[in-house]
């Protein structure tokens, strides 16, 4: 019995705990997060006493968020999706 587990372990030990798909995946949600944070950069202003009314835009207070939230949503789902039969 505890051959066959070190033998099994061995065989597990060079394998990745996510096959390719699942890191393909999980690459396109980081980017989509990225793209979601960079949407929400800017909308300042350069003088510290004048207000601008732009940070307040759709883009980041609505858009930008949701495409984060997207993001982090790929992310889960690229954890959570089988991998495929491994051959």
């Amino acid at each position: 019995m505890a051959k066959k587990n070190k033998d099994l372990q061995q065989k597990r030990e060079g394998e990745f705990l996510f096959g390719k798909k699942n890191y393909m995946i999980m690459i396109l949600g980081v980017i989509v997060i990225l793209i979601g944070f960079a949407l929400m950069m800017g909308g300042g202003s350069e003088d510290p006493a004048v207000f601008n009314e732009e940070i307040y835009s759709f883009r980041r207070i609505r858009l930008a968020p949701a495409i984060v939230l997207l993001g982090l949503a790929i992310e889960v789902y690229a954890i959570v999706a089988n991998p495929g039969e491994k051959k």
